[in-house]
């Protein structure tokens, strides 16, 4: 995948939104760890892998891929804020596990990098949300259109005073 055209489309969305909200001097990073919490949390709700209780199915893949990508945006986002990008990596390791070990690690993944923001934390963290759209059963290609389509969103809403 053509991970700096995705880094160059996320930095002039977030270049728009700071300047729009007046946040060019303002530290983002908490925030955006934050956003990103919420959006693997609410990509988690989408697939139900975690509600036992409940027998409702999964949304459809195109919810669910959504909300993937807007993860990918906050991950991106994050880089470009420490200044790193993500070096793509050969998938190494078979992903054991069942769904909701992979939102775990993730999970996990982001506090450390919340923590400890070294470019090698970040690059675990996009490595092991990458390793959570595999095993989500997304393609790289259809990772990067839905990324596209949902940057093309996020630029509407920035026009319509979301």
């Amino acid at each position: 995948m053509n991970w700096e055209t995705l880094f160059k489309m996320q930095q002039q969305l977030d270049q728009r939104i700071e300047a729009e909200h007046g946040l060019e001097h303002e530290d983002l990073f908490r925030k955006k760890v934050m956003a990103l919490l919420v959006e693997l949390g609410e990509l988690a709700n989408e697939t139900r892998c975690f509600k036992f209780w409940s027998t409702k199915p999964p949304k459809e893949d195109e919810v669910i891929l959504e909300e993937y990508v807007d993860g990918l945006h906050f991950i991106l986002s994050l880089g470009l804020e420490k200044g790193y990008r993500y070096h793509q990596q050969e998938q190494k390791e078979a992903l054991e596990g069942g769904l909701t070990d992979h939102f775990h690690k993730v999970f996990g993944e982001i506090h450390l990098f919340q923590e400890s923001p070294t470019d090698m934390h970040y690059q675990q963290l996009f490595k092991t949300f990458l390793d959570l759209g595999v095993k989500l059963g997304f393609s790289e290609q259809s990772i990067q259109d839905a990324y596209y389509q949902k940057n093309e969103v996020n630029h509407q809403r920035q026009e319509d005073g979301y």
